[in-house]
């Protein structure tokens, strides 16, 4: 991967990872040039031409011009559609680089510089700010060296039949060229700015809503991100509104400076054709041709403001690439998914290495909580996990579990006490050495659009079929795998939109199970699934890591209680009643499950899962 040189400019940094071939970047400007040279010519030769014609000459001294007038028209579109070609093959080809490049980054960085980001955002950083960030070339660079060469081009030309017209010209150029841009510039720094956080928040509330609909409207919370989704969209049209003012005035300047180019022309070509210093039909000439030299410096606002609007995308993308690159390393396996952090399915499990029997994770005191807030929501946590070693985590929604079980992985760096992996602070290790020990799925955990044993494979690149099937079977996937139309080679369609949820839930157990890693954790594995059926999912993980062969340890974060007989010990997470407003959980218990069961909490919620089923 290409990395840019150290800068405090957000622009330069992204740029440079866009790996631009600077020549086609100097040909897209020259086909530019050419093309509104072209409309440059065209007017100047049609201005003469004209006049000309207007005093009767012999045809054949019009045939000249003619060609002329009819070379330029022709060759104003040619160019143009050239230039169109090459800089936008430049702008496409940066943008791949360049989002080649950021993932390429996250892969190898740390996901705890994710894990503060809504899925929304990262999709915004990722999918719009890349593109804008390559629409540089395009809508500034090459407009900026267009007009820069054809405005001197059109200063010399306006200048050889009339010196003072040309100066006059070239004030007025400046002031389209510099003055309105400068005002649309300085006016884009903040709306930009709003813009581009009104755009992500958009992204992120409207992924949301597509992806979470169900769940929203279950728990009576649809109508709200309904409302912020309002909310957002009102405020990107009041930023709308507020670029369009300083546009409108910034065109206005540029109207003004045509107007005066004109005039100017007029008033200095006048005397100069009374005087006899200039001949009438040059007088048409220097007056027409300024039309279409504003062309060019009509561009230049937009291209000031295009310029702060791929700014403020290079730094949101920069901060993506600096958290990958600087945040502590408190890595775990994560799978390559679209844009939730958190998730893992151990990228480097895929090299199909034996696993450490011997391993061991270890929390003293650990307090965890999202480093967005800064907040613990759960405190005070010890556990060990080994291989043959199975532990539940429970406690109601909202309690902390996957908090805690991101912290243990190393995707989120524990606000206190310490987390070890095989004696080891997970903070401090390399990614290579975390992902070889622990692999978190997350209950959200991503499935590609791609067959079934290749999503498998994510866990391990080596998966045969048979493996992958009989892995299948013993998650209960038997009926469903034995219906597929290509088995294991059936392609699932994107975020498995094609399967329940139920299945999708045992998909991703079968995944961790394939994995190396001789540590699991495992958030909400039997979600969405009927009793009895979780309840059997949760022994068979249970038993499937105790074998005498494949031993390993599991960790599980789990609303259901009724299974929870198979796991070595219980940790109840809850909120003492005489805590505080904004209390952090802590361990209220702890156990077997038969132990537990004299706990009131515990005891209560195991009858009303019972009466639920009954």
């Amino acid at each position: 991967m290409t990395r840019p040189r150290p800068s405090t400019d957000p622009l330069r940094r992204a740029v440079a990872l866009l790996d631009v071939r600077w020549r086609r970047v100097v040909w897209a400007v020259v086909l530019g040039t050419l093309s509104l040279g072209s409309a440059v010519g065209l007017a100047a030769v049609a201005a003469w031409l004209i006049a000309r014609a207007s005093q009767m000459p012999p045809v054949l001294t019009l045939s000249v011009a003619v060609v002329a007038v009819r070379a330029f028209g022709i060759s104003r579109g040619v160019f143009r559609y050239l230039e169109r070609l090459a800089s936008h093959d430049v702008a496409l080809r940066g943008m791949a680089a360049l989002r080649a490049n950021l993932y390429t980054a996250l892969a190898q960085g740390t996901p705890g510089s994710l894990v503060g980001l809504r899925r929304g955002d990262l999709l915004a950083r990722v999918g719009a700010d890349v593109d804008t960030v390559g629409d540089v070339v395009v809508r500034a660079l090459v407009p900026a060296g267009v007009a820069l060469a054809v405005s001197v081009g059109s200063v010399v030309l306006v200048g050889a039949f009339l010196p003072a017209a040309g100066v006059a010209l070239a004030l007025c150029l400046l002031l389209a060229a510099v003055v309105a841009p400068w005002l649309s510039a300085r006016s884009a720094r903040d709306v930009e700015a709003r813009g581009a956080a009104a755009r992500a928040a958009m992204t992120a509330t409207t992924l949301e809503i597509l992806e979470q609909s169900g769940p929203l409207a279950v728990s009576g919370r649809l109508d709200a991100r309904l409302d912020d989704l309002r909310a957002t969209d009102r405020a990107l049209a009041r930023v709308t509104d507020d670029g369009a003012r300083p546009a409108g005035v910034a065109a206005g300047i540029a109207a003004l400076a045509v107007g005066l180019a004109v005039l100017a022309s007029l008033l200095l070509g006048i005397p100069a054709v009374t005087a006899g210093t200039l001949a009438p039909v040059e007088l048409s000439v220097i007056v027409l041709t300024p039309l279409a030299v504003f062309e060019a410096a009509n561009a230049l606002p937009a291209a000031a403001v295009q310029l702060h609007r791929s700014r403020q995308a290079a730094a949101r993308v920069v901060a993506l690439l600096d958290g990958a690159a600087d945040a502590p390393p408190a890595r775990a396996t994560t799978a390559p998914r679209g844009p939730v952090p958190g998730e893992a399915a151990n990228a480097a499990a895929r090299d199909g290495g034996a696993r450490d029997a011997g391993a061991s994770l270890t929390l003293v005191g650990v307090a965890a909580g999202w480093p967005a807030t800064g907040r613990a929501v759960v405190a005070g946590v010890d556990l060990d996990l080994r291989p043959g070693r199975a532990v539940a985590v429970v406690g109601p929604s909202g309690v902390g579990k996957t908090t805690l079980l991101a912290t243990a992985a190393g995707l989120v760096p524990a606000l206190g006490g310490r987390v070890t992996l095989d004696g080891r602070d997970v903070a401090a290790l390399a990614r290579e050495d975390a992902a070889r020990g622990v692999v978190l799925v997350a209950e959200d955990a991503h499935v590609f659009d791609t067959s079934v044993l290749e999503n498998l494979r994510v866990a391990r690149g080596d998966v045969t079929a048979e493996e992958a099937e009989a892995t299948l079977r013993d998650v209960g996937l038997g009926a469903w795998l034995a219906a597929l139309p290509d088995g294991v080679g059936t392609v699932l369609g994107p975020d498995a939109t094609t399967v329940s949820g139920g299945e999708r839930r045992r998909l991703l157990v079968a995944r961790a199970l394939l994995s190396p890693a001789p540590l699991l954790l495992l958030d909400e594995p039997a979600e969405h699934l009927d009793a009895a059926g979780a309840d059997a999912l949760v022994r068979h993980v249970v038993a499937a890591t105790r074998t005498a062969r494949d031993q390993r340890g599991v960790v599980l974060a789990t609303h259901r209680l009724s299974a929870l007989e198979a796991v070595d010990e219980v940790l109840l997470l809850g909120v003492p009643d005489d805590a505080p407003d904004g209390a952090p959980a802590h361990v209220v218990a702890r156990g077997t499950h038969a132990e537990l069961l004299d706990v009131p909490a515990y005891r209560w919620a195991l009858d009303q899962e019972a009466a639920t089923v009954g």
